[in-house]
């Protein structure tokens, strides 16, 4: 099982991140990639210099967010 520092152990090359807005973005929206096994990251387009938070796939379940509603393979 991950934890929170092997999460920043992974590296973010290669991710390909995508939007994760649950409806119409006029303003911004964060984006979301898979970044290894059960790990993900969480970016805020409004600041794309701001490294992305990592989270587990239970920690991404436990908040309500599905990768599979944004195109991801879960």
């Amino acid at each position: 099982m991950l934890d929170g520092s092997d999460l920043y152990a992974l590296e973010l090359g290669g991710a390909k991140f995508v939007k994760a807005c649950g409806g119409p973005c006029t303003e911004g929206c964060v984006a979301l990639a898979r970044i290894g096994d059960q790990a993900w990251a969480l970016g805020d387009s409004k600041r794309p210099d701001a490294q992305p938070l990592r989270f587990t796939t239970d920690e991404l379940d436990a908040a309500g967010i599905d990768p599979a509603r944004f195109g991801l393979d879960v």
